[in-house]
């Protein structure tokens, strides 16, 4: 397969045809190097992670899910190192290339990923989610993309960061591809029936901004004609800087957790930025550790309380379109808080989200996101199927 946009990992070959007469053969799909391919080293983006020294035994669930699907396996793809970070950027192994913005970043750490889905080189491709890193991706490239319900897929053989935030998710170009993945990844069929009310998060639109506002309009008058009911309500109570604040106070200090050992052991080759990031979470005060479970029960109860069965709610993916490649660490830095201020809600509460594209700005794609309550991953994609339909 060629790779014209860097997504794939470099001196990589992985060729597995699916099982024939599935649901999905005849399509082709590539897996983030965080799941295990049977035969293949697992690199995580870093050279020296141990899943490069010997070769994965078997297939991660989500590779045999959907090769059992019909699914052909076509490639491995570049994820931002140890899947730490949300920009797309990993200095080992280089930034795959956004075939809607190429002077701009894909989004991370899914970035292989959602890079070849976008460049036509295959139809799916498996990514995970911890704190944005399907949601992120698919909105700076404008792709469909998925965080299903937190602990309702297998994670076998899928390379841990944060088990209480850790999925699995996966990108497509079209409605229809998006939905055949769906079904087979969470063996449900995609209901015909649609939710009936609709939540606008004011707080999160009004957190990107007017101009964001303006461009979703339309996406957001599409949605309310096919579900109905539309009301507006802010979501994150406290806020949404308090919500991401605890986001970023458990998820580093799980991501430690992970890491330590490997790090103590190896003192591996990394990049600042990662470096950095494991450093400070090393030394996350348990105080402060305590002070954000307590957030967590808070931001879950609020979104409970906000989606009872047959309510979606819909914010922007991201506050602002894919900023550009190479910039500086105390430039990526504020875009990462205000990133995450707008995704925390998914590993805190480990709702399902999906992100749609059909929305730019200033000609560059940015994902309008649906989210249910706990289980209702079937529905959103029903959802967005429709709004494509209707578009």
């Amino acid at each position: 397969m060629e790779d014209k946009v860097g997504a794939l990992v470099p001196g990589s070959s992985v060729h597995i045809d699916g099982a024939p007469g599935g649901p999905l053969s005849g399509l082709t799909f590539v897996a983030k190097d965080l799941f295990d391919v049977a035969g293949h080293p697992t690199g995580g983006g870093n050279p020296d992670w141990p899943g490069n020294k010997v070769p994965a035994q078997e297939h991660a669930w989500a590779v045999q899910t959907l090769l059992d699907g019909g699914a052909s396996l076509v490639g491995k793809t570049i994820t931002d190192e140890v899947s730490l970070g949300i920009l797309g950027e990993n200095v080992f192994y280089g930034t795959p290339v956004n075939s809607a913005a190429p002077d701009r970043v894909p989004g991370g750490s899914s970035a292989g990923s959602v890079a070849a889905v976008a460049a036509g080189m295959c139809d799916i491709a498996l990514g995970t989610d911890t704190g944005g890193s399907v949601r992120v991706p698919a909105s700076f490239c404008g792709v469909y993309g998925i965080r299903p319900t937190h602990g309702r897929l297998d994670l076998t053989g899928m390379m841990l960061q944060a088990p209480s935030s850790d999925t699995t998710g996966w990108f497509a170009r079209d409605g229809a591809t998006f939905a055949k993945a769906s079904a087979v990844m969470l063996a449900e069929e995609i209901p015909t029936a649609l939710p009936n009310r609709l939540i606008v998060a004011v707080d999160a639109f009004g957190f990107a901004g007017s101009d964001m506002q303006a461009a979703f309009g339309p996406m957001i008058e599409r949605l309310g004609a096919l579900i109905g009911t539309v009301e507006e309500e802010v979501m994150a109570l406290p806020g949404l800087s308090t919500w991401a604040r605890a986001q970023r106070t458990l998820q580093p200090y799980e991501g430690w957790l992970t890491f330590k050992d490997w790090l103590e052991r190896d003192n591996p080759a990394m990049a600042y930025s990662v470096a950095r990031g494991l450093a400070q979470a090393a030394n996350i005060p348990q105080g402060e550790r305590e002070w954000a479970q307590m957030m967590r029960r808070e931001a879950r109860a609020r979104l409970d309380y906000l989606l009872p069965p047959g309510t979606v709610l819909c914010l922007p993916t991201t506050p602002f379109p894919a900023p550009p490649k190479g910039l500086a660490s105390s430039q990526t830095d504020p875009l990462r808080m205000r990133i995450s201020c707008l995704c925390s809600h998914g590993g805190l509460t480990g709702v399902p989200q999906v992100s749609l594209p059909g929305c730019t700005l200033d000609g560059l794609p940015v994902g309008l996101s649906i989210i249910g309550r706990w289980g209702t991953d079937a529905q959103l994609v029903a959802l967005a199927n429709a709004m494509e339909e209707a578009a």
